[in-house]
């Protein structure tokens, strides 16, 4: 088979290569081989690329979280009618291939859904509902600020948290996202381009405070956030795109840290304020069954009609550099996908 290998770090256009990849010889009885028909992007990917991404395997590597495909083989331990079943899968790096193996709880069953819509389901809204109903476990009235609104998380927290009866603040830097982010449910709609977005939030709580903050920013958006929570509230870091795009290595991250500066615990339990670390790859590798649980919860909630994955853009295969490009540029709204 083949399979895009990240050959080097930088630009996404000289960053991959399609090489021959060997193929594995069999399954683990608890396991399953997919043929892949398309697989996603996520921002961790364009991380990794850029050399930012701790997790990512040192390169040549497959990276890549997610397909969809068909089961072709099925371990002693898998259901024998899953054989031959279209599904979604994770993957533990490894999905811009053409095969992959995946776990039991890696995987569902998602019959004729759409490529994109099914992918969106697996790394964006799997996220997003670990966060909202597990993590945080958000209550109706809650005041919630969602970051990159527009984005394939940012679309599923949303519809996520106006199923749990929260008030969402949608916060993107342009008006052109502003239908979309209110088309998904959003209560307020917040450019931090024109106006600091503090300034705007307040305006509108009032004497109120925020009871959660979704930040995949961090950076010197960690400290606006903590100063918006109210008693009990909850920052939930889930990325730090705000290194994205810095040029000068370990300054750049030190600058980083700085602006976060430093957690004093007493501070927290005084103030009964929260700081909540989110790193799906540690759950997956630590608490499988939590992500199957997760997987399973928002594969029902599309198949009920209660939520509405959004497919961003989709590109072929040949297309991998401008697909990365492109989602590295903000401008992106919902899923990325690539078909094979």
């Amino acid at each position: 088979m083949k399979a895009y290998y990240l050959k080097q770090y930088g630009k996404a256009d000289t960053a991959f290569e399609l090489r021959e990849h060997p193929l594995h010889a069999s399954v683990q009885p608890d396991e399953v081989r997919i043929q892949v028909e398309a697989f996603g992007l996520n921002y961790a990917d364009v991380m990794a690329r850029n050399k930012k991404y701790r997790e990512a395997p040192p390169i040549p590597c497959v990276i890549g979280y997610e397909v969809v495909g068909t089961i072709t083989e099925a371990g002693a331990d898998i259901p024998k009618d899953h054989l031959g079943k279209r599904v979604v899968a994770f993957t533990r790096f490894g999905g811009y291939a053409q095969e992959v193996i995946t776990k039991q709880y890696g995987y569902a069953v998602i019959g004729n859904m759409e490529a994109g819509k099914a992918l969106a389901l697996a790394t964006q809204y799997v996220t997003a509902y670990y966060m909202v109903n597990v993590l945080t476990n958000i209550l109706p009235g809650d005041k919630v600020l969602v970051h990159s609104a527009a984005g394939g998380v940012g679309t599923a927290l949303i519809q996520l948290l106006k199923i749990r009866g929260a008030e969402v603040f949608a916060k993107s830097r342009s008006d052109k996202k502003k239908d979309y982010v209110l088309s998904q449910g959003a209560d307020h709609f917040i450019n931090y381009s024109k106006e600091d977005y503090t300034t705007q939030i307040r305006r509108i709580l009032k004497e109120d405070r925020l009871d959660v903050s979704y930040n995949p920013i961090a950076g010197s958006t960690y400290k606006k956030d903590m100063s918006l929570l109210g008693s009990g509230g909850r920052i939930v870091l889930f990325g730090g795109a705000e290194l994205s795009g810095t040029k000068w290595g370990i300054f750049s991250q030190l600058n980083f840290l700085r602006k976060m500066g430093l957690v004093i615990p007493v501070g927290l339990m005084m103030t009964s304020r929260n700081i909540l670390g989110v790193n799906m790859l540690k759950i997956a590798d630590n608490r499988p069954k939590v992500m199957a649980l997760c997987l399973e919860a928002v594969v029902d909630l599309y198949q009920q009609g209660k939520i509405h994955p959004e497919i961003g853009s989709l590109y072929s295969h040949e297309q991998l550099g401008k697909a990365h490009t492109f989602l590295e540029s903000g401008n992106s709204v919902g899923k990325i996908g690539i078909i094979w």
